[in-house]
């Protein structure tokens, strides 16, 4: 899944210079300008973007909070992930995304419902495999959006974001790309306010993307 920037702040004011920096590099870490590996240094990042080291150092330490870079001998670098990590995430996915499920099942409004089905259908309707990706991310967000749990959204986003390193690189071999009959079948459940299947039917889906993402991962090493 790829994560969105976060919004600036509803209050009327202008996002600091911090702030400014820190959506500058986080979507330049998720895009690939900086890749796995990558070191990023004070120093050349205030040149590069003609700021002074204090919102620079600042906002390095919140991408790492993030998860996104790592402290590194030289300053910092852009985390990497090991297929075992990836598991790992997986693993914290797996266990908030379907508890996610199971609450939109119970909790989902009519609008929620409604906004689930259009972007299922828009999936499903989808021919380009370039849409692929952003209507599956857009449907996981409007799932999660009807869990209606804050807090299970927000850790999942930050799970996102480690992920989003980490793209599908190659086509995925054809048939492999299940989503959009497996999400008809979530939508159901959800529909019929069946947690309990809506849990289970998550599950399976974030197992499947986990094997994808592992084998990818895999090829691009042997490659």
């Amino acid at each position: 899944m790829t994560a969105q920037l976060p919004s600036s702040r509803s209050n009327g004011r202008q996002p600091d210079a911090a702030e400014q920096q820190y959506g500058r590099l986080r979507k330049e870490i998720l895009d690939g300008s900086f890749p796995p590996g990558a070191v990023l240094l004070e120093t050349a990042l205030s040149e590069r973007y003609g700021v002074s080291r204090t919102p620079i150092r600042e906002a390095l330490g919140r991408l790492a909070q993030d998860g996104l870079i790592v402290r590194s001998t030289r300053g910092f670098q852009v985390r990497q992930h090991t297929p075992e990590e990836i598991l790992e995430i997986y693993e914290a996915r797996i266990a908030l995304e379907t508890t996610s499920a199971a609450l939109a099942a119970s909790r989902r409004t009519e609008f929620d419902l409604a906004r689930l089905t259009h972007l299922v259908a828009e999936r499903q309707a989808a021919t380009d495999p370039a849409q692929f990706g952003p209507l599956n991310n857009q449907w996981h967000q409007a799932l999660r959006t009807a869990s209606h749990n804050a807090t299970i959204t927000e850790l999942l986003e930050r799970l996102d974001n480690q992920l989003a390193l980490y793209p599908y690189r190659r086509p995925m071999p054809t048939g492999s790309d299940r989503s959009a009959e497996e999400h008809a079948q979530i939508l159901a459940a959800v529909r019929d306010r069946d947690a309990e299947t809506a849990q289970a039917l998550m599950r399976d889906h974030l197992r499947h993307m986990r094997d994808l993402r592992i084998e990818a991962l895999l090829q691009e090493r042997d490659g």
